[in-house]
């Protein structure tokens, strides 16, 4: 009897379970006081390799809240259950206080434990880079492979016309619900102010400080769409540049005789499959990925980064109701005139799957026969308007971008401009469009908009604990 393979989804949700499980026993049972009996004062510094440099509390002073009665101030909400390896810099300036090396002689407990963890977020870094690695290729050549076919709009007039408007459109709409709604709920500041504080020195080390940097003018913004180097561009993985490229390639195929551009055409089609199919070996990694990404993450910063993660999930999810219930509906009787109802009876096969794989590509055969046969739809115009809808109308991963961009955003601290809230709309609609109709891609296409507004990709690593669930959602 032939043994039943599990499917990737589930993999990826054990790998997720087993990775919050062991986080959170970490999280409760290796806390300082482990570490001090192994010899390491700083644990902090001893897991990153750096000089640990930890505050003396003067004599009297057995905790580090009690400081505040020591200086004669107001209590100091910071202070409270901290270790004195978690103080801050500023903070030991402001208490005056001396500092002395630790970690001088870890013990080989310790040791053993720093081997592990740092192995295991090799791991999961590894796993990172590969999602960095493949953006410049699938924008590209998906951009190209799926804009080159748009010279079928001649034949179908104001159909395609029609189908792009309505697509664009709807787009807009879902990346602009999931910006207001992270805006309003603010679910990145769902988090305790000590693990806040951790993470926004994970920003500042990754060179993201956003006060750093100063935001460009709508001119400039204008201006750096178009580089003065195509292969620049690439090499630099500036994603508005390669976007327009791709979509300069992609249009210009679309106007040239059949017999000059099925050539060219045909070689990025073919490499935008080989791009998925990379994207699927990486993919099959992700169960063992998301364990060593999630682990270290809980372990340190416990169940307050879970409750964060959870209205997060409801910002998105609602989203997605308001987008599939409200927007939907409205455009079907007022552009359609279908009955809502029957609509959704007539796809629940097509929604099902689609659930259940993750995939738009995969529905999309069934997307068809649901259309012609349950609503009469012409199979003509099905067949033209669904491929093309199944590559550039994601509107639920749009709208996921959104909000997770502005999420990891909160997290590390950084207030978004409205310029960078602009640009977030401008690169979630054209990701959007470049992502791959296979499951994962939505989070391969969402290092393309951290990057297009200088936010660290690392904060991937934190919203992939749930991704799978909402990836299904979407």
């Amino acid at each position: 009897m032939a043994r039943t393979k599990m499917a990737l989804h589930w993999k990826i949700m054990i790998g997720l379970a087993l990775g919050i499980a062991i986080g959170i026993v970490f999280n409760a049972a290796w806390g300082p006081a482990t570490w001090a009996a192994l010899g390491v004062d700083h644990p902090t510094a001893f897991i990153k390799s750096q000089p640990g440099v930890v505050p003396i509390l003067p004599d009297g002073v057995e905790a580090v809240e009690d400081l505040d009665t020591f200086a004669g101030r107001d209590d100091d909400p910071l202070l409270e259950d901290r270790a004195p390896f978690q103080m801050t810099a500023a903070q030991i300036a402001a208490y005056e206080l001396q500092t002395s090396d630790a970690n001088q002689n870890p013990s080989a407990i310790a040791d053993v434990a720093w081997y592990v963890r740092r192995a295991i977020v090799l791991v999961g870094e590894l796993f990172l880079r590969g999602l960095q690695f493949i953006t410049v290729p699938i924008v590209l050549f998906s951009l190209v492979a799926g804009t080159s076919t748009l010279k079928d709009l001649a034949k179908l007039g104001r159909v395609g016309g029609k189908m792009l408007g309505i697509y664009i459109t709807t787009t807009v709409f879902a990346i602009t619900i999931g910006l207001l709604l992270a805006g309003i709920i603010r679910p990145g500041e769902w988090i305790p102010d000590m693990q806040a504080e951790r993470l926004r020195a994970m920003a500042a080390a990754s060179g993201a400080d956003e006060a750093a940097v100063a935001p460009p003018s709508l001119w400039q913004f204008v201006l750096n769409i178009i580089p003065k180097n195509p292969f620049q561009a690439l090499a630099e993985a500036s994603m508005l540049q390669v976007v327009f490229f791709s979509l300069a390639i992609g249009l210009a195929l679309a106007t040239l005789p059949e017999s000059t551009a099925r050539p060219v055409a045909s070689f990025f089609s073919g490499m935008s499959e080989v791009i998925i199919k990379i994207v699927e070996f990486l993919m099959r990694t992700a169960p063992v990925a998301v364990f060593c990404l999630v682990a270290p993450i809980i372990a340190d910063l416990g169940f307050g980064i879970l409750r964060s993660l959870a209205v997060y999930s409801v910002c998105v999810v609602f989203g997605l109701m308001l987008m599939a219930f409200g927007v939907y509906p409205a455009i079907l009787m007022l552009l359609g005139r279908v009955n809502p109802v029957r609509f959704f009876k007539a796809i629940a096969p097509a929604q099902l799957l689609a659930f259940s794989s993750s995939s738009s590509n995969a529905t999309l055969p069934v997307t068809i026969d649901c259309l012609t046969k349950r609503l009469g739809a012409s199979k003509q115009v099905s067949s033209f308007v669904l491929p093309i809808g199944a590559t550039i109308n994601m509107d639920g991963t749009a709208l996921y971008q959104g909000v997770a961009t502005v999420f990891i955003a909160q997290l590390f601290g950084l207030d978004l401009t409205l310029m960078q809230q602009v640009t977030i709309v401008f690169t979630a609609l054209l990701a959007s469009i470049g992502t791959a109709g296979v499951p994962g891609a939505g989070i391969i296409m969402l290092t393309i908009v951290l990057q297009s507004v200088n936010i660290p990709t690392r904060g991937i690593a934190i919203i992939l604990t749930i991704d799978r669930i909402l990836d299904m959602c979407r």
